[in-house]
C-alpha cells in the first residue's frame, strides 16, 4: 500500500545515536479500512478508496451508511482514494491497514491542510519589508503594496501579481521525512521535522517508493 490516512498529534522531540536532538511529530496512522476497490474494467482506472476515524450514526447520510455497510465498517469521516498499490494486490473490502505498511527509516511524503491566517497583507503573505525609511518623506506607506502596474503600458494588472488576500487553509505537501519511530501497537508514527495543520488536523502519509 502506498499511504495510509492519519491524524496528526502533536510534536515532541528524541534523541538519535549521537546524542543529538530532533524535533520529530507525532502521527496517529490508522487504523484504515478498505471501503472500496476501483477496478479498469469498472471504474476506468484503478484504485482502492480507505477510510478512517470513526463518526456518529447521526451525522451519517444514507447513502454514506449503505457504503460503509457494504464494506462492513461502521461510518467513517474521512475517505481517500489512492492510485498507486503493489501489483497483484489482494486488498478487499473491510480490509485493515496499519501503521506497520511503513518501516523506520525510511522517507515518506505528508499532506495537510495549513493552518488559516485569514485575510493578510502583502508584508505577512508574500513577506514585502516595506518602506523602512520613515525619516524621508513618507508616512502612510509603511506596509503598503506600492506600485501593481503601470498605467500606459500594459494599462492591466499582470497575472500572479502578489497581493494582500487569504493566507494558509491550503493543501501543502511536505516531502521526504524520514520514519524516526513506528509503535504498531498504538497505531503511531514518528517523522523527522514538522507537518503542516493543526493539532487534531487529518493528514495523508504517502510513500513513492
Amino acid at each position: 500500500m502506498s499511504g495510509i490516512i492519519g491524524k496528526k498529534i502533536g510534536m515532541t522531540s528524541i534523541f538519535d545515536a549521537d546524542g543529538k536532538n530532533i524535533p520529530c511529530t507525532v502521527i496517529e496512522a490508522g487504523p484504515c479500512y478498505v471501503t472500496q476497490v476501483k477496478t479498469k474494467d469498472k471504474d476506468g482506472y484503478e484504485a482502492i478508496q480507505i477510510a478512517f476515524d470513526d463518526k456518529k450514526d447521526k451525522q451519517t447520510t444514507k447513502a454514506e451508511k449503505g457504503h460503509y455497510a457494504k464494506a462492513g465498517v461502521s461510518p467513517k469521516r474521512i475517505v481517500r482514494e489512492f492510485t498507486r498499490f503493489e501489483k497483484e494486490h489482494t486488498k478487499k473490502f473491510g480490509d485493515e491497514i496499519k501503521a506497520d505498511i511503513f518501516f523506520e527509516g525510511e522517507y515518506i511524503d505528508v499532506v495537510g491542510t495549513s493552518k488559516g491566517k485569514g485575510f493578510q497583507g502583502v508584508v505577512k503573505r508574500h513577506g514585502f519589508r516595506g518602506v523602512n525609511d520613515a525619516t524621508h518623506g513618507q508616512h502612510n506607506r509603511l506596509r503598503a503594496p506600492g506600485s501593481i502596474g503601470a498605467s500606459s503600458w500594459p494599462s492591466r494588472v499582470f497575472k500572479g501579481m502578489r497581493m494582500a488576500g487569504q493566507t494558509g487553509n491550503a493543501r501543502v505537501k511536505t516531502i521526504n521525512l524520514k520514519v524516526m519511530k513506528i509503535l504498531p501497537e498504538k497505531n503511531l508514527v514518528v517523522v523527522k521535522g514538522a507537518v503542516p495543520g493543526p493539532n487534531g488536523s487529518y493528514v495523508i502519509l504517502e510513500r513513492w517508493n
